[in-house]
């Protein structure tokens, strides 16, 4: 009767162990494919300050798929990375615009242009 718990005691065993590594190596291969539909762009963003930036990012990942957005004003460009299968550049493009930022791909709307702060407006 010992003989026989102690089978079963190890064929028990034996069936968690590899269902906890069948699920850990499914975990790895989902974390792989969350990584690997990250897109990384850079697109022209016109600004000036840090209210600037605080805009831009904040449109750009208001976004939804955006996972970071970085605004540099010394090379007006945005760093972006997002999800492609959840959204694309033109997408975020337009977001910036209507925030009243002129990027490569669109022009701020001119009412929301001139309702920025003056250190926010790079037309002259």
């Amino acid at each position: 009767m010992k003989k026989v718990f102690l089978m079963l005691t190890i064929v028990a065993f034996s069936s968690v162990v590899v269902n906890a590594q069948s699920h850990v190596g499914h975990h790895a291969t989902t974390t792989q494919k969350a990584k690997t539909s990250s897109t990384h762009a850079m697109l022209g963003v016109q600004g000036n300050c840090d209210m600037c930036k605080a805009r831009i990012e904040k449109a750009a990942l208001g976004v939804k798929g955006v996972s970071s957005a970085m605004w540099e004003a010394k090379d007006q460009k945005l760093h972006v990375n997002y999800n492609a299968s959840v959204t694309n550049l033109s997408a975020i493009s337009k977001a910036i615009a209507k925030v009243g930022h002129d990027t490569e791909k669109d022009k701020a709307i001119p009412e929301v242009y001139k309702a920025l702060p003056g250190c926010c407006k790079y037309k002259n």
